[in-house]
């Protein structure tokens, strides 16, 4: 096992990293809303599939007035889902998730509350980033208000003290948002909305990748993603039922041409792992897997700003885009949100990036595919190498690279947790518990998943949950190193494994066994 020291605290990149963690922890649990948001758009809005002026003849499936919105000429679902989703429902979870990081659910109630504020203020805008702000200021302003009687209440006041000052906080908040961040974000947005709108008109927006491809890979995306391309891109999806920004990041192909042409033309360990990674980039749509062989070679990046570039032009030339966010940024996610008629400009926006990418990955592999021959030889490749570094750039453990092999820790190995070895606690459920219960420890699970399955074990569920999520019925908890100590804060009477990495940890092994055990007896 490889041992890499995680990068300094401070320091520009790894304070944008954090921000965009950050941001993506406030986005991502809300993900599949956006999604039924796009279904819907793509759906019923004039433009869509069953629209007044959509390509599918079809019966008006409701009348608004039957769902709380308006009437409409056309009686479409435009007035009654549409836009109130947009422009309530989204940015109001997406202040909850924000308080609630900050101060558990009352900060997210309290951010929600003050993220109407900025909502009604800025009349009609799409204010995911002024929800962004608003959402953990409020709970931030709640959890120090109440710092100041904290452990002063007499007994029985607790409850009217603490809903008390929720409210007033909530409050206050509201008409600071309203009155004041409103016009702020207002401005923000029109003017990042004006600069992107300029790019698209003269045919600049490809020049984004050059910013993006490099980010992506130093794990710098989420602040752009999240921050900007998302909140402008629904605002687009919103007045013209489509946008391109939606896949200025997410779109699969530069990653699939890369690793497509590390399969035919790399050499050594990066050669015969590429196979697999494709398989978890394009499908799954888990980007990161190739990382590493960039950092490996990083002439690379020349490749993949190439083909991001040329699927940004494939779409601004045919004017094609998504209804919402892809995300993970899979193949499958990719269609399912391609605007109505929009496939053909899509789809080969994301052939042809792929294609340019893989010819540029190429001529750079063939030109040096004689030293990379003579350092494989001399067992100087460099790819476990690449590996470590990679997670040491996201910051943690990453169990996608991880598939590749020889990957490493960010941090020294803590003790081994010795709970594994115990019987003392009848193992009914198994939660894998990470940052944001998504990428990683859904792929864990789903590897001890398929163990216990291939041990014939029934009656135990093996889940994966966000550490802020563990609400302590799970019988065993099992964590990546560096987060076993928050979890057994959140889940204090669970069994707590740690490990090094999700997808081949050797515990998995003894965690069947105890099972296994457990049931015999």
């Amino acid at each position: 096992m490889t041992t890499t020291s995680a990068p300094a605290r401070g320091g520009a990149r790894v304070a944008v990293q954090r921000f965009g963690t950050f941001l993506s922890g406030m986005v991502m649990p809300n993900i599949a809303a956006f999604i039924a948001w796009g279904l819907i758009t793509a759906l019923f809005i004039d433009t869509g599939w069953v629209g007044q002026n959509g390509p599918v003849e079809a019966w008006r499936w409701a009348d608004s007035r039957m769902l709380g919105g308006g009437e409409t000429a056309d009686g479409t679902l435009w007035v009654g889902l549409v836009g109130p989703i947009i422009t309530y429902l989204l940015p109001s979870l997406i202040a909850y998730t924000g308080g609630r990081m900050v101060h558990g659910v009352r900060g997210g109630v309290v951010g929600a509350v003050a993220a109407m504020g900025v909502i009604v203020g800025a009349n009609g805008t799409i204010m995911f980033l002024g929800a962004m702000i608003i959402g953990p200021l409020a709970a931030l302003a709640l959890k120090y208000v109440e710092k100041l009687w904290e452990g002063k209440i007499r007994a029985g006041f607790e409850m009217l003290v603490d809903n008390f000052s929720a409210g007033f906080v909530g409050f206050f908040a509201a008409l600071a948002a309203f009155f004041w961040l409103a016009p702020i974000m207002k401005a923000v947005t029109n003017a990042l909305g004006g600069a992107v709108g300029w790019l698209i008109d003269n045919g600049l927006l490809p020049l984004a990748s050059i910013l993006v491809e490099p980010a992506k890979v130093l794990f710098l995306n989420n602040a752009i993603n999240h921050g900007v391309f998302t909140p402008l891109g629904s605002q687009q999806s919103l007045e013209t039922g489509r946008s391109l920004l939606f896949l200025v990041e997410a779109n699969p192909g530069p990653g699939a041409g890369l690793l497509l042409a590390i399969t035919f033309f790399g050499v050594g360990a990066a050669r015969a792992t590429a196979p697999g990674a494709l398989i978890i980039q394009f499908l799954g749509g888990i980007h990161e897997v190739y990382f590493p062989y960039v950092l490996a070679k990083p002439a690379l990046i020349l490749a993949l700003i190439a083909g991001g570039a040329s699927g940004v032009a494939t779409n601004a030339i045919f004017q094609s885009g998504l209804v919402a966010a892809a995300s993970p940024g899979s193949i499958f996610a990719v269609l399912i949100q391609t605007a109505p008629g929009s496939h053909l400009g899509v789809i080969l926006s994301v052939i042809i990036s792929a294609g340019v990418t893989f010819a540029v990955a190429a001529v750079i592999l063939l030109a040096g595919r004689k030293r990379d021959l003579a350092r494989e030889e001399a067992g100087q490749s460099g790819f476990a190498d690449a590996i470590a570094r990679n997670e040491a750039n996201k910051g943690k453990a990453s169990a996608a690279t991880s598939v590749l092999g020889g990957a490493g820790t960010v941090a020294a190995a803590a003790p081994t947790d010795g709970a594994v070895a115990t019987d003392a606690k009848e193992i009914r459920s198994i939660v894998f518990a990470c940052d944001a219960g998504m990428g990683s420890s859904a792929m864990g699970a789903s590897v001890l998943r398929n163990k216990i399955k291939k041990a014939g074990i029934e009656d135990v569920t093996v889940v994966n949950k966000a550490i802020a999520n563990l609400d302590g019925t799970a019988d065993l908890v099992i964590t990546q190193q560096q987060l076993t100590d928050r979890a057994k804060r959140q889940n204090p009477d669970a069994v707590h494994v740690s490990v090094d990495n999700f997808m081949n940890s050797p515990k998995y092994d003894e965690v069947v066994e105890m099972v296994r055990r457990q049931h015999d007896n």
